[in-house]
């Protein structure tokens, strides 16, 4: 076969390459997306059955949670509260104080290297920092439960009040650091894609530099820096194991950071731990949870994602 013979049929074999690249392409986002749908459709499955043992209303407003049924109907305890207001309340208390700690620290941190920092700070500091994302939680966990909880305990008490071995404190405390790098790095992001123009122009009538980030820079990426806030909160509503090793299990109304207190999905992993009967309303609660929890953390992503998408053009 001639050179030119091969020269024509190479165009032919790269076309057929590319076609085999895009269908594996495809196949993959596609398997992304079944396995998310099967995820649903199986929580979605499980309530439904869950719902049949105990009614809706008494699930999502009921004030009350203690799962723990009887087997047979003539022991003790054979009714369970399935009400899911406490362990939201301790989710959200948790997340909150969690925010409270990370939202000053991320974006503080994030005004420094976009700002401040020298190129040479900020090549080493921004990883750095960005390897508290990489600590597994049940390290934070282990922190919270054996160094934060111990401190706030004797702290508190020689001011005179009374705090829990485990509180909602100690937790969204440690949670608060865990979450900090995700601010912190979706802030810069959103910091650094604000045009130089508009620091330029600030300057040049004769702003400061502190008034050009406050007055420019901030108002321009606040639509970024508002979806790395609701994704941190959807990332602290998630977490397991630091509520589970720090803040306890105690199904509590209560708006005090000094009890103990459980979240979704603390009580997720209990319910789900050990031998468990698929048929009762107390394991089938946990698909409950995980859904009600899906459901949360779907609208948090998505007001994120509109927050963003909606606003960045304006500053293209």
């Amino acid at each position: 076969m001639s050179n030119s013979s091969i020269d024509l049929l190479r165009p032919a074999r790269l076309i057929s390459f590319e076609r085999i690249v895009v269908w594996v392409l495809g196949i993959a986002a596609a398997a992304a997306i079944l396995v998310t749908v099967g995820i649903v459709l199986s929580l979605l499955f499980e309530t439904i059955r869950f719902l049949n043992k105990v009614p809706l209303s008494d699930f999502l407003f009921g004030l009350e949670w203690s799962p723990q049924t009887a087997i047979r109907s003539d022991q003790v305890g054979s009714e369970g509260s399935f009400g899911a207001i406490p362990l939201i309340n301790g989710t959200l208390l948790i997340s909150a104080i969690a925010m409270v700690v990370a939202t000053p620290l991320g974006l503080i941190s994030a005004v420094y290297l976009s700002e401040y920092a020298s190129k040479r700070t900020r090549d080493w500091v921004k990883p750095t920092l960005e390897l508290l994302a990489g600590i597994p939680t049940v390290v934070y966990g282990f922190f919270a439960a054996l160094t934060v909880a111990p401190f706030i305990r004797m702290t508190g008490g020689e001011l005179g009040l009374e705090i829990a071995s485990e509180s909602a404190l100690a937790a969204g405390v440690v949670m608060g650091f865990m979450i900090v790098p995700l601010i912190s790095s979706l802030s810069d992001d959103a910091i650094n894609a604000v045009p130089q123009s508009l620091r330029d122009a600030s300057l040049g009538l004769g702003a400061t530099q502190s008034e050009t980030i406050r007055k420019v820079i901030m108002p321009a990426a606040l639509p970024g820096v508002s979806g790395s806030l609701l994704l941190a909160v959807s990332r602290a509503i998630g977490e397991t194991m630091i509520v589970v090793m720090a803040a306890g299990l105690a199904a509590k109304l209560t708006l005090n950071p000094l009890d103990a207190v459980t979240t979704i999905t603390a009580q997720i992993v209990s319910l789900l731990t050990g031998d468990q009967e698929f048929d009762s309303a107390k394991t089938l609660s946990a698909f409950a949870l995980g859904l009600l929890l899906f459901l949360i953390t779907l609208c948090l992503n998505i007001a994120a994602h509109w927050i963003t998408r909606k606003y960045r053009e304006q500053y293209d």
